[in-house]
């Protein structure tokens, strides 16, 4: 194969953006919600096998708290870290925590090689890990980012002394429903502003009621496009060799996952895990409960401690 045939194919396997105009239009849409947190300590770039990792640090006002393990968050599929806004606060309160930006998602992360398997996602985590000098944390994943800690549970748990998935893909194939809802939420951002509360509502889709979430999403959409392993679900046995410590948490209204079966199915698998179903919300428990959900990821990290 000749070197421009190699070069292409290798572009078309990794995240990129459209233009550079786009680009910078999402960058500004994310630094808006950004806005809307407590603002980053800091901001660093981690070179791995597979780019440049971009990551957010936040930290305990307390300097004695700076030492305990840290967080890591991991957020969902076609975001980037601003998507945790309502929980950096909260879990910065007694530790350190630091958010990452996915490669092959939009974000400030820049992917120069694929990611297509499971094994390579596992590479990539512990590499950034490494490169932060962490070799000991709490892994907190949403979604897709919640597929990516189980995943690391599995693969490569050296570094990790726990693991909580929020409503996270990895635990059942992913059904039509939630392609549905995913294309119906995205159709609703254009609806006039008086229909998106009932639509909200309806959907349980807070991203249609976050003016700044509403654009940030959008203008993904436009600028980035997306490549990134499947989520394939883990098996059975796959599951039985998880031993870090793990805290579930599921909506009731998940359309991702079967809540009641899993909260059932993952404590029965995974010796020692907790898991929780939380009332009155569908796919984002950290954002339409975010002090409860705050308050119980804290407790369980505590507990780990």
């Amino acid at each position: 194969m000749a070197v421009s045939d190699t070069t292409t194919r290798t572009q078309a396997e990794v995240g990129r953006y459209v233009s550079d105009a786009l680009r910078d239009r999402y960058f500004a849409a994310c630094d808006a919600v950004y806005a809307l947190g407590v603002p980053a300590l800091d901001e660093t770039d981690v070179e791995t096998s597979f780019g440049t990792t971009r990551v957010y640090r936040y930290g305990p006002a307390d300097p004695a708290a700076r030492s305990r393990t840290p967080v890591v968050l991991v957020h969902g599929a076609g975001s980037c870290s601003a998507m945790w806004y309502p929980n950096t606060a909260a879990l910065s309160a007694d530790r350190p925590v630091y958010a990452i930006d996915t490669p092959g998602d939009p974000g400030r992360s820049v992917q120069r090689a694929p990611i297509h398997e499971p094994a390579h996602a596992a590479q990539w985590l512990d590499e950034t890990l490494a490169g932060l000098g962490l070799d000991r944390v709490h892994l907190v994943g949403s979604s897709y980012g919640g597929w990516l800690v189980l995943n690391q549970a599995h693969r490569r748990p050296g570094r990790l002394a726990s693991v909580t998935p929020l409503d996270p893909g990895g635990l059942e194939k992913v059904g039509l429903r939630f392609f549905v809802w995913i294309f119906v939420s995205l159709f609703a951002t254009f609806a006039p502003k008086v229909f998106r509360p009932r639509l909200a509502a309806w959907l349980e889709q807070p991203v249609l009621v976050v003016p700044e979430l509403r654009a940030m999403i959008r203008s993904g959409v436009r600028a980035y496009r997306i490549r990134r392993p499947a989520p394939l679900p883990l098996s059975e046995d796959e599951l039985r060799t998880i031993r870090t410590p793990l805290y579930l948490v599921l909506g009731k209204r998940s359309l991702l996952v079967h809540p009641q079966r899993q909260v059932e199915r993952v404590p029965r698998l995974v010796p020692g895990a907790r898991a929780e179903i939380v009332s009155e919300t569908g796919h984002g428990p950290q954002i339409d409960h975010a002090d409860m959900v705050n308050d119980r990821i804290r407790g369980f990290l505590n507990s780990v401690d």
